[in-house]
């Protein structure tokens, strides 16, 4: 069994041009049917929380390959 809170302790790898994309900061739950959707990486460029933007990225429950001991391999497609 995985628990989201090993989760969030794995770093995340895009295995279609080997960047490190992060670590999870959020989860997207159904609650309805209990299962989640989706990961949430929080993208910097903000200053203290005030100034500049802040970007996620969305990782589906699906694009996800594989979980390892210390990474999560995905395969993201969209723009980082």
């Amino acid at each position: 069994m995985l628990k989201l809170s090993d989760i969030r302790e794995k770093e995340i790898i895009n295995i279609n041009n080997g960047e490190r994309m992060g670590y999870v900061d959020d989860f997207e739950l159904n609650l309805e049917k209990g299962y989640v959707e989706a990961l949430v990486i929080s993208g910097g460029g903000k200053i203290l929380g005030l100034f500049g933007k802040t970007s996620e990225i969305i990782i589906k429950w699906s694009d996800i390959v594989r979980i390892g001991t210390d990474t999560i391999l995905v395969d993201y497609k969209g723009d980082i």
